[in-house]
């Protein structure tokens, strides 16, 4: 139908008439509603309207998103409330539609879509901004603008480079750009995907793999405690935060793990991935007895975690992650614009721990100096002992613990 229609000769009152009489009634023998819904570009060219779009981009400066809202009126549907914080209509719909279809076909969890929607926003509001635009679809529909537009992708990341603090988040940008532009190709819909030029442009310097990961922040502990309102809320920041476990140790661990009568109390795991087999708890053992207080008046499995519906009867990792991102959501902490992971709570520890080790070291290294010897650890070992070297770790690890789980009076 396209070839035969001159598209090129249409006026803008003419289009809009065609797409009254022409294309709104095809849309309801498919079971659109032209009140609300906007055809997409793929469904244009499905059925033999794809001319409109080059018309309108060509001859009236606009996207085929804008004439539908602008010219014709539509009111289109709010997709979720997501605000994107751009103005290009067009671009909204497929990123939504990508987000939609990456979740029920790969079974992303929402935490997943929420992190992958941040990340994009962040590239098409950077966009925009450097650009004064955001209609990414629209320039990569045909080859003929494919230079200027790898060009302007990078300039993104330029930006992005400087912004973004760590490898890691820098590279996960990229990755969800270049997998929805990727979607857009398999639909036809975008005639080239610049992200593979921006990776050869940046990737070989970013190394997320040997670069410090992003941590919180005692005072973003605090928030997170403070926006914590049950149990097991409580639990999870605490575990993750105060005993540095990984969430997959998180969700299953059991009431027999823990031995909170020892000095110093611990929680005991039959092996562990890169770590000792028992953690010691230097803090936050209240959060254990107010969740086995609160699980003892039920029939309970023992799981500090439990789950119904699970087999192993303990909650997944990936619950771990959706509970606290809700947390994260409530206290309104980020980090480096992004909602913060688990991985980041636990970090927080292990930097938590760090210091007390260079603190020690730091309160030695004058003995050391005035004793002639080269080496700090062995002062330690001669000068406080093992045992006293261990508690003076405790106890400092303890005052950074205290810093970030008690509230601030």
């Amino acid at each position: 139908m396209s070839d035969q229609i001159n598209w090129s000769r249409m006026s803008l009152e003419e289009l809009t008439t065609f797409y009254h009489t022409q294309i709104e009634p095809t849309m309801e023998r498919h079971g659109l509603d032209p009140t609300t819904d906007r055809p997409s570009y793929s469904w244009l060219t499905e059925h033999g309207y794809s001319g409109i779009a080059y018309t309108l981009r060509e001859h009236h400066n606009l996207t085929i998103g804008e004439f539908v809202t602008q010219v014709v009126g539509v009111t289109p549907r709010e997709s979720d409330g997501y605000e994107w914080g751009i103005d290009d209509q067009d671009t909204i719909e497929y990123l939504e539609q990508y987000l939609s279809s990456r979740k029920r076909r790969h079974q992303l969890a929402d935490s997943t879509i929420a992190s992958k929607r941040s990340r994009l926003a962040r590239y098409v509001r950077t966009y925009e901004a450097l650009h004064g635009d955001a209609a990414l679809v629209g320039h990569v529909e045909s080859l003929d603008t494919q230079t200027q537009e790898i060009t302007r992708a990078i300039e993104v990341f330029d930006q992005l480079n400087e912004e973004l603090n760590s490898d890691d988040s820098k590279q996960s940008h990229l990755a969800d750009l270049n997998d929805w532009y990727m979607w857009l190709q398999n639909r036809a819909i975008a005639a080239f995907n610049p992200a593979p030029n921006v990776a050869s442009e940046f990737s070989r310097g970013w190394n997320p793999d040997t670069e410090t990961k992003p941590a919180l922040s005692a005072a973003q502990i605090r928030s997170l405690v403070a926006a914590a309102e049950t149990t097991d809320e409580r639990f999870i920041v605490t575990a993750l935060g105060a005993w540095g476990l990984r969430r997959g140790e998180v969700a299953a661990l059991h009431v027999s793990q823990f031995v909170p009568n020892a000095d110093p109390p611990r929680v005991e795991f039959d092996e562990r991935k890169n770590g000792p087999s028992d953690v010691q708890l230097l803090f936050g053992l209240e959060a254990y007895y107010d969740r086995v207080d609160e699980m003892e008046t039920s029939e309970w499995n023992g799981y500090l975690l439990p789950s119904s519906s699970s087999k192993s009867g303990h909650i997944h990792p990936g619950t771990v992650n959706d509970r606290f991102r809700r947390i994260a959501d409530r206290a309104e902490v980020r980090l480096e614009g992004e909602r913060p992971t688990p991985h980041a709570c636990r970090r927080f520890w292990y930097n938590a721990y760090q210091s007390a080790v260079q603190e020690l070291h730091d309160r030695i290294e004058p003995i050391a100096d005035d004793q002639g010897s080269r080496s700090t650890q062995v002062v330690i070992d001669e000068y406080l002992g093992k045992e006293e070297a261990r508690q003076v770790r405790r106890e400092l690890m303890h005052d950074a613990l205290s810093e970030a789980f008690i509230a601030e009076k």
